[in-house]
């Protein structure tokens, strides 16, 4: 739909009003009449063939998958719907991460790995991991030395000190 707005239109606010029409069509089912609109609105500016292939193909394939484009039906199933993009994306963490050859996921390995993945590739990796070191040293370290921290305090106080700790006299 993207490029086939692009052939379309150049000013923004004509492209958002145009799209937001067809995509509420296409979710009430009703794709098999934007199709019709699609190449009416390639056909009057006279655009050349090569110019019009985009929507064109947008065209043909809202005609061709119409009896699979039931997206009202879908929705009140509760089903998500989702533009391709994300379909790529999820193509890309999930099945491109779990279908390597030789692989065999069992779900609890898959639900531990997926969100892994997606932090990498989201860019947030260093982030998250800054924040799991912290959050494993709580309760790994931080509590079993906590009653060693006022006793390294005065061992540190002591060695940065140019005067030598009070030693205790033995009574």
């Amino acid at each position: 739909m993207e490029s086939c707005i692009c052939v379309l239109f150049s000013d923004l606010n004509t492209n958002a009003a145009w799209e937001s029409k067809r995509l509420q069509l296409i979710l009430e089912a009703k794709s098999s009449s934007v199709a019709p609109g699609m190449h009416r609105s390639a056909t009057l500016p006279k655009l050349t063939p090569q110019e019009r292939k985009p929507v064109d193909i947008c065209a043909r394939y809202l005609l061709n998958n119409a009896k699979y484009l039931k997206y009202d039906d879908y929705l009140k199933a509760g089903f998500p719907i989702a533009m391709g993009v994300i379909e790529g994306a999820c193509r890309h963490l999930i099945k491109d991460r779990m279908d390597i050859t030789g692989a065999r996921w069992i779900m609890r390995g898959a639900e531990a790995v997926l969100p892994l993945g997606s932090l990498y590739i989201s860019g947030d990796w260093d982030e998250y991991w800054q924040l799991h070191l912290q959050q494993e040293h709580k309760p790994n370290h931080q509590a079993l030395y906590s009653s060693a921290i006022p006793l390294i305090k005065q061992v540190l106080k002591a060695r940065c000190s140019t005067t030598p700790p009070p030693l205790p006299i033995p009574v």
